[in-house]
This record gives structure tokens, sequence and C-alpha cells, in this order.
């Protein structure tokens, strides 16, 4: 424990009120190990108000990189070219600078003061105009900015004015460049970190920076790690504050204001990405108060999202939950994220779809049923507008896989019913459906798909379904394509009835024709299935023997047809002997001749996983499975 004094009341703590209201007892506890190390060093307390002094020209950096970063948040969209500039005199005020220099004389100092309200006034138009450009619009439009600003940071009787010492360091931020593209911008770049240097060790106590070095020496920090325990105390108290612990023994009472926590929010803004910022970070997410309204800034918790994102935090699994609960355009992002980065490259395995879902935290977030539901109504969006492409639905499939792996795994006493993930659909069904394969063995397959088959058919062929109400049965069964992919094999692997099977696929494929319309697609996929089957068990095969099936993918002009043609052929190459021969032949005809490539290529990425996974299958269709995917990589 510290031996601590007591403080002189005249120890200026209003700054920390100012700028992040903390109470006097959290700022002096978060100064109090500074003391120690300054007593112990004989040096009490004559230069604690120094310290302070540092502190705030710190604090002042934060609010400072705060207002600037927000700014650039609401206003980043709204370039130069689209605002109409104000006319600003900078010629004017480059003059006075030029003849004031560093205010000398006293005639010099009397004008310097005189124009100082208007000077000030200037600043701030060109603060609110740099705001809405990015810096290269900035220095075209204003030539003369550099030298101005430049002259005025060096004047004591501007940077000592009211608010215009912060103004100087909004103006220069504007100017700095985030992403420099040559030499010029660098070394811009570096006279204005000099500038902001310079400001930031600027004030109204006349501190030097002599004085400076030997405070924190005698604290025994370089000025690197002074600055870290600065943040590291604020973060501290900030954190003990919001979640009403004890504080040094001391309870802190009554609940944090809905506007404070909101201030704190802003203030973490351009700082997400430090590490010792995080327990603030998880503590803010957390935190809920008694407001019914979110009490957190939405660029606050867009930008957390975006960091999380881009992998530039860490964040607990509970902080992420909550973030996406109360704040939906991040979930949103997150999920069209994931969506991007696996449709922008090219699928090799299943096994790195699954990787990348997983390292995005959706499915484990999803075990909410809020989560869940938006989750997949945004995965149904993006499969309509992009018209069922394989890759989303693939996508959509295997995290509806991992969904289901959480979900076993969860604890049974926090377990939510399953009407609440699934609140419109037939309970039966998804009770079915939620049934993993390898739960049971592959013998009672055809009998379990006969069963969902039955259930679903029993719901489309229902006279008052409505067109909504047939495209959630659809997507529902779509999201469990396992299934799927399990009834064409067992159409040809196993000695079943076909007609339940074939009925199951065809509505896959076509859920929103017409009954008549579906009558015709069955019996097109019954004459393949038929067709495939007197061919299943020959030893021998020539590409032309399955020249009648290809032409009914091409003659047809159902296109969905066609994908469940596709399919049925896919799986009577990887499973049937005589396919073995003659399949890269045969799948090299399809992809010249049709645009298949991508769907043959979904379904072989899907059987090698599903292969792996239960490894039931002999090496040598593991083997073929390869090659043909080798093959379409190429």
């Amino acid at each position: 424990m510290y031996c601590v004094r007591l403080i002189p009341k005249n120890i200026q703590l209003s700054f920390y009120r100012t700028f992040f209201g903390i109470s006097e007892l959290q700022c002096l506890t978060s100064l109090k190990s500074c003391y120690h190390y300054s007593t112990c060093n004989g040096k009490g307390w004559t230069n604690v108000r120094l310290y302070l002094l540092l502190a705030r020209s710190f604090c002042w950096l934060f609010e400072l990189l705060a207002l600037h970063i927000r700014a650039e948040i609401l206003q980043g969209c709204r370039m130069a070219q689209d605002t109409t500039v104000p006319t600003l005199d900078f010629k004017y005020w480059l003059d006075k600078a030029v003849e004031w220099g560093q205010g000398t004389t006293l005639e010099t100092q009397k004008d310097v003061c005189l124009h100082l309200p208007q000077l000030q006034e200037f600043l701030q138009q060109t603060y609110e105009t740099l705001k809405h450009m990015n810096s290269i619009v900035a220095i075209q439009q204003f030539p003369l900015i550099g030298q101005l600003l430049g002259r005025l940071c060096w004047n004591p009787f501007v940077i000592g004015y009211d608010e215009s010492q912060k103004t100087l360091m909004w103006c220069l931020c504007c100017l700095y460049s985030s992403e420099p593209q040559n030499p010029v911008e660098l070394k811009a770049n570096s006279w204005i970190r000099s500038l902001l240097c310079h400001l930031l060790s600027s004030s109204k106590w006349e501190s030097n920076e002599a004085e400076t070095s030997t405070f924190i020496s005698a604290l025994g920090y370089t000025s690197a790690d002074y600055y870290c325990h600065l943040v590291e105390n604020i973060v501290s108290s900030l954190v003990t504050e919001l979640r009403g612990n004890q504080f040094n023994g001391l309870t802190v009472q009554g609940s944090v204001p809905a506007s404070r926590v909101n201030a704190v929010s802003l203030f973490c803004l351009p700082l997400i990405t430090l590490p010792d910022i995080t327990p603030l970070l998880e503590t803010l997410l957390l935190y809920h108060g008694g407001s019914s309204k979110e009490i957190l800034s939405s660029q606050f918790l867009g930008a957390v999202n975006d960091a999380f994102l881009k992998k530039k935090i860490s964040l607990s699994e509970s902080a992420v939950l909550s973030l996406w609960l109360r704040h939906l355009p991040s979930l949103e992002n997150a999920t069209l994220h994931v969506l991007d980065q696996l449709v922008s490259i090219q699928m090799n395995s299943l096994e790195e779809v699954a990787s990348v879902i997983k390292d995005s935290f959706l499915p484990q977030a999803a075990s909410h049923p809020a989560i869940f539901r938006i989750v997949n109504e945004i995965f149904k969006n993006a499969l309509l507008e992009t018209d069922g492409t394989p890759e989303v639905m693939t996508i959509i499939q295997v995290f509806t896989q991992l969904f289901v792996q959480v979900l076993q795994n969860e604890n049974k006493q926090h377990k939510f019913p399953l009407k609440a993930y699934f609140p419109h659909h037939y309970q039966p069904l998804v009770v079915a459906l939620l049934r993993r394969p390898f739960e049971s063995p592959a013998t009672c397959w055809s009998q379990h798909l006969t069963h969902i088959s039955n259930m679903v058919k029993a719901l489309v062929e229902d006279t008052n379904i409505s067109s909504s109400d047939l495209l959630e049965v659809w997507f529902l069964v779509a999201c469990f394509g396992e299934w799927l992919d399990i009834a064409a094999e067992q159409l040809l692997k196993a000695a079943v009835e076909p007609d339940a099977l074939l009925w199951l696929l065809a509505f896959y494929y076509c859920p929103q024709t017409k009954n008549l319309q579906r009558i015709q697609t069955m019996a097109e996929a019954r004459a393949v299935y038929n067709h495939l089957m007197m061919l299943f068990n020959a030893t021998t095969l020539s590409v032309r023997d399955l020249q009648a099936a290809v032409n009914s993918i091409t003659d047809t002009e159902q296109c969905y047809s066609q994908h469940l043609t596709t399919h049925l052929l896919t799986n009577f190459l990887l499973f049937s002997s005589g396919g073995h021969m003659i399949a890269q032949e045969f799948i090299s005809h399809i992809t010249e001749t049709t645009d298949k490539s991508k769907e043959v290529r979904s379904l072989l990425i899907r059987t090698a996983y599903r292969i792996n996974q239960n490894g039931e299958e002999n090496q040598k269709t593991v083997r073929l499975v390869n090659e043909l995917l080798q093959k379409l990589n190429v």
C-alpha cells in the first residue's frame, strides 16, 4: 500500500472534469502512484502542477483526435467538390502573421491583441471548411495555409488566446495525410507532427521541455512509459466507474449519466486500436445503464466493429455479442463482410470456408435467437439478389452446420427453445432437419429423408400457402443442404423408392413452380434417374453413353431441371465404377459446353467435405474428387 499524504486543495483538477468528467477522487487516485515516486525522490509536490500540465496537454490531444476523427466519420463522404467553399482571406492573415513575427515589440503585441478575436473566428471557419476535405484537396484549394498555420503556431499571443491553440491543432490534423503517397506528403506529415509537438509543449504555465524531461525522469519513467501509464490510469478509472465496483476500497455510488457514457465512447474513437484501451471498450460494450435508448455513440460502435472485422483488436465473445445486439448496422456489416470475403476468393475446400466463418464469430453469436434470425434474413436476401449462386448457397449451408454444432454444444440450462430461432416454421420439420447425418446409421438416411420430403410436400401443396410462406419453407430446406446432397447420393447408392427423394430435390431446384410444372420437372428428373440407373452397374462406359443425360441438360428450357440433372450426373460419376473411368473427360465436356463449372465445383467441394467428415467412402472416390477439383481449378 502507498503512504499518501493529504493532497493540497489548490491542485488544479478541473481539466479532468472538463475533458473526461472523472471525479476528483478518481483523478487523485490515478495520480497516487506518480506522487509516491516523486516523494521517494525528494521532489515532494513541487512539480505536481507540471505533471497536471502535461496530463492536460495529453488530454487536449485526445480531445483533438476524437473530435477530428468524429468529424471524419460524419463528414467523410462529403468532399470539397461537393461543398461550397466559403471565402477565407488567407492572404490578409498571412500578411498579418508576417508582420507580427513572434510579437517582440509593444506595437506588434498591441496589434496582435486587437486582432485575436477575429483571428480565432477565422481559424474556426477554416477548420469547419477543412474538415470536409481531404488533405490534398485542402492544400490545392488553399496554397497559403501551410505558411499561415506555421507562423501562427510560433506566436505566443495567438496560441495563448482562448481556444486558438486547439483550433490550430484541429486545422493541422486536417492537413495530415493518413496514407502519404510521395516524399512531399511524408515531409509535410513530419512538419505537422513537429508543430503539434510544439503546441502540446506550450502552456499558460510556461513549462519548458527541460523541466518536463526532469520531472518524468524523477518519476522513474521514460517519456513513452509516462504517457502509457497515464493512459492506463485513465482507463482504469473509467472502467472502475462504469463497472460500479469498489474503487481502492471506496464504493462509487449512483449510476453514471448517459451523457457521460456517450462522451466516454466518443473519447475512445481515436484510441480503439490501442491495446491498453481494450478493457474500456469491453466495459462500454457490456454497459447498459438504466436508459431504454442506446447511450453509446453510433460512431463508436461502428468503429469498434470495423476494427474487430479487420483483426485490429480482439474482443471477448460477450463483448462482440453485446455489440451486435445493440447495433444492428454492425451485425449487418459483419455478415456482409463474411460474404464478401468468401465470394471474392476461389473456394478450394469447405474446410477453408468453415474456418473463415468460425473466425467471424457469427455461428457462436447466432446462438442468440435475435442474431440468428437477422443473419439468416441477410443470407436469404443475398441469395435472392444473386439468383441463388452456388457460392452463396454453400456459404449459407456451412454457416448453418456450424450454427447447429454450437447449438448442440450449448449448456441445456441456457438453451433457447427452437421456436425462438424458427418462429414461423413447422416445428417437426425443423427438428428433422436439425438432426445431423452422423447421428444415425447410413442405412436410416433414406427413411429420414422420405419423412422430411413428406412433411415438406404436405406444407407446399397446401392450397392456402402464400408465395412468401413457400419461399420460407424452401429457404429452410436449402439451409440444411447436407441432407439434399445425401438425398442425391442415396438415389444412386442405395436401394430406395426414388419418388420422395426426387420430389425433394425437384422442390429444392424449382420452388416457385406451379404444381403442373413440378410434375413436368419430376418427369424429367425421373427420366434422367432411370437412364443413370441402367448404366450404374456397367463396368465400361463412354462419354457417348451418357450423352442422352447431357442432352437433357442442354435441350430443356427449364434451368431448374438442368441443375437437378447436373447434380445427379456428378454423383453418378463419383459413385459408380464405370463413372470413375470417364469422370474427367465427362466433366470437361460439361464445363466446356455449358456454364456449369461453378456448380459442378461446388458439388465436388461439398462432397469432399462430407467424405472427410464421415470417412465412409473408399480412397478411390476421395482421389477422384481431388483430381476433378484440381482440373477445375486450372
